[in-house]
Order: C-alpha cells, then sequence, then structure tokens
C-alpha cells in the first residue's frame, strides 16, 4: 500500500488531486473514488470505511479493512476527500481517543473525478455517422433561404437558424471524424470472439449501407442549397445580421471591434459547412471523402473475416509460425543445431558452397573451414559443366517480344469517349425543363431509360409513408430528379423499344445539376 506524503512529491500546485493516477495501487484509488460518486448520486454525503469497503467491486476489494482506511488516509492527504471525527458511534469515553473518521469528497476531488470521466469517455468514444443530422442541415438551410427572401431578415430568427445549423453540423463532423479514426482501428477486431464479430459485422455493414443512401440522397441536396444562399450574397446578410446581435451585448470598449470579430466567426463556420459539401479549388468535398472512407469499410471486415475463417481452420499465421521457430533457436541445445535448423528453415546457406547436400555437411564437418579463409586457399569446388559453360543453369530461351499496346489504347479511349457522349445525350433526353409528367416523357432509347430507371429508384428509396413529394440526386451527383405523388390514380406509360413501362403515373421534374453549378460536385 503506498503511503506516499499526502502533498506527494513532485506534484504542482493544485494538482494534488490527480496524484493517485502514478501511485502504486492506483485501481484501488480509483475505486475508492468512484464509490465516493456513487454515493453522491444517491445523495449520500458522508461515508465510513465500511460502507466505502462493501461498495468495492469484487476484482479490486482487498481482504483488509485497514488497507482502504490507509487509502483513504492517502486521499484526504492528496486533497480528493475531507476526514471528520466520527462521533455518531461514540458510547464510551475510551472511544473519544480511537481514530474513527467519516469521510467525503472535497470539491477538488469531485472536480478531478469529472475531468477523469470525460478524460475516458473521450477515448472510449466511437464516432456515429448521424443521418438525422443531415436531415435537419436540410431543415436549416431552407429556413435560412426563407429568411434571405425579406427586405430585412430578422436578426432574431437569422441567428437562432445560424446557430441550430452550426450546432447539427458541428455534431456531424464530430462524429465523423471519430468514425473514420474508429475504422482505422476495424484491426483490433482480429482479436475479439467470433460471435462477437459477425454480430458486429452485421449492425456495421446495415448502418453504413444506410448512412451512404441519405448522404447520396441528401448531399446534393444540401450543396445545391449552399449555391443558391451564395448567390447574390445572401448569406452574407445573414452573417452579419447574426454577428451584429451577437455584438449588441458587448461593452463600449469592445463594440468597435465585437461585430467583425463575430461576422468572421461566422464566415469561417459558413466557409467549412460549404466544404464540407462542395467539391472546389480541385479539393474533393469532406461528404465524398466521408463516403469512401464507409465503402472501403467493407473491405476491412471482408479482411477480418478472412482471418476468422483462417483461425477456424487451424491454419497459423507468419507471427505465430516465427515466434515457434525463435522458440526452437532458444532451445537448441548447441550453435551446430541452430544452424543445422537455419539451413533447414530458410535455405541459406554459406556462400562458399553453391551446393549443400549430406556429402557436403559431412565433409565440412570432417575439415571445418572457418569463415575467413580466402578463396584461393580453400577447399575447390565442384560445379556443374552447364554452369562452367553458359554461367547459368537455366536455358536462355528467346526473349519475349515488347508488345505494342497503342492500337489498345487507341480503342479504350474511343470507348470511352462514345460512352461520355452516350450517357450525355441520356441525360440531356431526360431533362424536362419544368414540371411533367411520366407519360409526358415519351419514349425512351435503352441507355436513356436505364438512367431513368436508376433515378426513379433513387427518388423511391427516400418516399416514406405519408409523404407527398421527395427529391433525390443521382450517385454522380449530375442529375436531380423530384418526384410528386399522383391524385387522380392514372397510370403512366413510358414506352421503350424493349416493350412497355408501366406504373402509377407521378408528376415529375428533372433537372441538370451541372448546367446549374457550373461543375460544382458534392
Amino acid at each position: 500500500m503506498d503511503m506516499t506524503s499526502p502533498q506527494a512529491e513532485g506534484t504542482p500546485d493544485g494538482y494534488g488531486p490527480f496524484a493517485h493516477l502514478t501511485a502504486p495501487n492506483v485501481l484501488l484509488y480509483r475505486a475508492v473514488m468512484r464509490a465516493f460518486l456513487v454515493a453522491k448520486e444517491r445523495f449520500a454525503v458522508h461515508l465510513r470505511p465500511e460502507d466505502v469497503y462493501a461498495g468495492l467491486a469484487s476484482g479490486v476489494r482487498p481482504t483488509e479493512l485497514d488497507a482502504v482506511v490507509k487509502a483513504l488516509d492517502s486521499l484526504v492527504g492528496w486533497g480528493n476527500l475531507r476526514a471528520d471525527p466520527d462521533t455518531g458511534r461514540v458510547t464510551a469515553v475510551e472511544d473519544f481517543y480511537r481514530k474513527r473518521f467519516i469521510y467525503q469528497l472535497t470539491r477538488e476531488g469531485e472536480a478531478a473525478e469529472e475531468a477523469l470521466s470525460a478524460y475516458d469517455e473521450a477515448l472510449g468514444r466511437r464516432g456515429a455517422l448521424q443521418a438525422v443530422a443531415l436531415h435537419d442541415i436540410v431543415t436549416q438551410l431552407r429556413a435560412l433561404l426563407v429568411l434571405t427572401a425579406e427586405e430585412e431578415p430578422d436578426p432574431a430568427k437569422t441567428h437562432l437558424a445560424l446557430d441550430g445549423l452550426a450546432s447539427r453540423f458541428g455534431a456531424l463532423a464530430d462524429n465523423a471524424r471519430a468514425f473514420m479514426g474508429s475504422l482505422q482501428r476495424t484491426i483490433d477486431l482480429h482479436d475479439v470472439g467470433e460471435e462477437v464479430f459477425l454480430a458486429y459485422k452485421d449492425q456495421l455493414i446495415q448502418y453504413l449501407e444506410r448512412f451512404i443512401q441519405d448522404l447520396i440522397t441528401l448531399g446534393g441536396r444540401i450543396a445545391r442549397l449552399i449555391l443558391e444562399l451564395e448567390e447574390g450574397g445572401s448569406i452574407e446578410r445573414l452573417l452579419r445580421a447574426a454577428a451584429a446581435r451577437e455584438a449588441a451585448d458587448a461593452t463600449p470598449q469592445e463594440a468597435a471591434y465585437a461585430g467583425q470579430a463575430a461576422y468572421e466567426r461566422w464566415a469561417g463556420r459558413w466557409a467549412g459547412l460549404a466544404s464540407w459539401f462542395l467539391s472546389r479549388d480541385g479539393r474533393e468535398s469532406q461528404a465524398r471523402l466521408l463516403r469512401g472512407r464507409a465503402l472501403g469499410a467493407i473491405p476491412q471486415l471482408l479482411a477480418v473475416v478472412r482471418s476468422l475463417n483462417e483461425r477456424r481452420a487451424g491454419r497459423s499465421d507468419r507471427s505465430a509460425d516465427f515466434r515457434t521457430l525463435a522458440r526452437w533457436f532458444a532451445e537448441a541445445p548447441d550453435d551446430d543445431a541452430r544452424h543445422r535448423l537455419w539451413r533447414t528453415a530458410f535455405g541459406l546457406y554459406p556462400a562458399r558452397h553453391l551446393t549443400v547436400d549430406a556429402e557436403t555437411l559431412a565433409a565440412r564437418h570432417a575439415r571445418p573451414e572457418p569463415a575467413g579463409t580466402a578463396w584461393a586457399d580453400a577447399a575447390p569446388l565442384r560445379i556443374s559443366p552447364q554452369l562452367r559453360r553458359t554461367g547459368s543453369y537455366e536455358r536462355r530461351g528467346k526473349p519475349r517480344k515488347v508488345e505494342d499496346r497503342q492500337e489498345a489504347r487507341r480503342l479504350l479511349a474511343e470507348t470511352a469517349a462514345k460512352q461520355a457522349a452516350e450517357t450525355a445525350a441520356a441525360r440531356a433526353r431526360l431533362v424536362t425543363h419544368g414540371i411533367t409528367t411520366l407519360s409526358g416523357l415519351g419514349e425512351l432509347d435503352p441507355l436513356s431509360f436505364r438512367l431513368f430507371l436508376q433515378l426513379l429508384g433513387d427518388a423511391l428509396a427516400t418516399w416514406r409513408p405519408g409523404m407527398t413529394h421527395t427529391a433525390a440526386t443521382s450517385g454522380d451527383g449530375s442529375m436531380e430528379i423530384r418526384l410528386t405523388a399522383p391524385t387522380d390514380g392514372s397510370i403512366a406509360e413510358v414506352r421503350t423499344p424493349d416493350g412497355t413501362f408501366r406504373g402509377p403515373d407521378h408528376t415529375i421534374e428533372i433537372v441538370d445539376l451541372t448546367e446549374r453549378t457550373g461543375g460544382s460536385e458534392a
């Protein structure tokens, strides 16, 4: 048991309550302090040593109560606890001369435990990809669009909308950063049980699929709303209005620069939001990087699955093989045995011998040849006549001709250009230039029809019960489709060379986002 001086030598003034973290028996100290925190939640002010002893977990509870008393005294010396005489159980004059105390948390000790709890929580925290935050960001951006339509936006409403947007975006960015960091540690799952990993794997894949779908459908919508707010400097008016409201409570000495400082803070937050969803100046958006990282988690999980399968099949990995070999070297009786083990395991021999067989080993054992012997003084080597004649055991054949792949590259370039032209033509064919119906699309060629089905599928994937309209963006962010539910029960027919596509008619609008955004990519 550590009986270090109460002030813990070397501990800076004011940080004594943290001294128990570097003392022996730190686990016991932490458990004792945790018992006081639990008691505080139950509105218990003082604890006796017997109460603390009973509140300790079996894994850290010492065998004797005196060990807990010594830990309590040490914590009192460091400032974590306060000791008061326990007069509640005095029944005789002799009891006044016995050392009996009741203990309670000090303000410093409670603050130290709160700091340690926050530290433990941050280390054990795994980030979560918040699809709900994406919906909230869309709602807040639409609210800002409504405010830009006013000649003089209300400062209070503007500040509340921007503050809510910054809060939800900050939570999304922090959780995404923590999630990407936790995915880097997926390799740790190699050491967990098979059942635990399989349960985690299924949940994570479903989770990633749902978030990626929401990120694709909502990311393009958020990017479009950001561009609409930035047109004509609308967002700048809102940022200045929010900054002016923040600076209204500034003191007269700070009023001169408080407004400009507040505006710069809001402008920085908006720039961070825009860079998260828009690709600009040759840099990919954080949303696209996050989507790629989430998709890359699937191969990592498959690698862990392969590792588990190898473990289940009884195959050993390379690290286990090297550990076994190291044990064999350590157990070898002498250097000769270690040399034989080396040659057997790695097939590496001294450069002096081109061929090592039983006769060579017997000759070396009978007449050892020191490693420092000069070539001229060493015994002659027996080599193959073919090696003497050609310099190689292998027969050299005619070298392969270098293939000219220029024609293949040209065909690939022509195919890529043709496919790009066909895709551009299909995209231009589907653009409605306004609101129309599914029946109004007319006859579609096969490529346009496949693109139309992809857009329609993305829109219907976001449809929820009770919704009357929805919108979705294509996977590459180049097109947007907006659907409105039918009210008359009419049936739509879209004709193609391969047949007729039938279904409930919808009001539809298909927009080419590349023309509107000038090539900006979410």
